[in-house]
């Protein structure tokens, strides 16, 4: 069954890709309607989104995963064994925040593609949840893998809320740009108050998903078939 782990694993990684550009195609058409005829800071917008940052990593991810299985690894080892594990928790972390507090919100990267959005929220996370479980090449991991899992999301946190009050955002002509509306402190009666709420309780969640997949590492499932 090695094969057809092989092939889902493209068939994600494709998948993946062209939701991400079916999307930037769509906003990169909006922009260029509302006047933006140098859109580079609405592009670093669009891949400072969290979701397109893991989407990006699962691509990545899937694609190494295959050639590995292609070449006939039996385990996954070391930094992939890692970036996989990491993977696996931002896009569960993806899937949770975004069916919880997101679906139905329009968010500033222009109109939302519908299929294309459904595939980087639902499918994908899906996908990399199930891969973890019963794909070939999980190895068991130490507790203190969690660690590393968090140093990206925080490093995005960080790089999120120093941007954000000094870009100026053209599609609304405000001073200041955010990726989602819970992390926009001109949003909330709050400021910041709110959005350190959030901030902690997505921390939270990421450092839970964080120990279930290092602890599912230890677990024997039903894995596909290494033959």
């Amino acid at each position: 069954m090695r094969p057809l782990v092989i092939v889902l694993r493209v068939l994600i990684a494709v998948a993946v890709i062209v939701a991400i550009v079916g999307q930037l195609s769509l906003s990169l058409s909006n922009w260029r309607d509302a006047g933006i005829e140098n859109p580079i800071v609405q592009i670093v917008n669009f891949f400072s989104f969290f979701t397109i940052e893991s989407n990006v990593l699962t691509v990545v991810v899937a694609l190494l995963g295959a050639w590995s299985l292609l070449r006939g690894a039996r385990d996954d080892r070391g930094w992939y064994l890692g970036l996989r594990a990491a993977t696996v928790t931002y896009m569960a972390t993806t899937g949770i925040v975004y069916n919880l507090l997101l679906r139905g919100i329009e968010l500033p990267q222009g109109t939302t593609l519908g299929w294309s959005n459904e595939i980087l929220h639902v499918v994908a996370p899906a996908y990399m949840v199930l891969d973890w479980l019963f794909a070939p090449g999980r190895r068991p991991m130490a507790w203190k893998s969690v660690w590393p899992i968090l140093i990206f999301p925080l490093a995005w946190g960080v790089y999120t809320l120093i941007r954000g009050p000094i870009t100026f955002d053209a599609v609304t002509g405000r001073s200041y740009w955010y990726p989602y509306p819970f992390l926009n402190p001109n949003a909330s009666p709050q400021g910041y108050v709110s959005v350190a709420f959030y901030i902690v309780l997505i921390a939270a969640v990421i450092g839970i998903v964080g120990i279930g997949v290092v602890w599912l590492s230890t677990r024997r499932l039903p894995a596909i078939s290494r033959a």
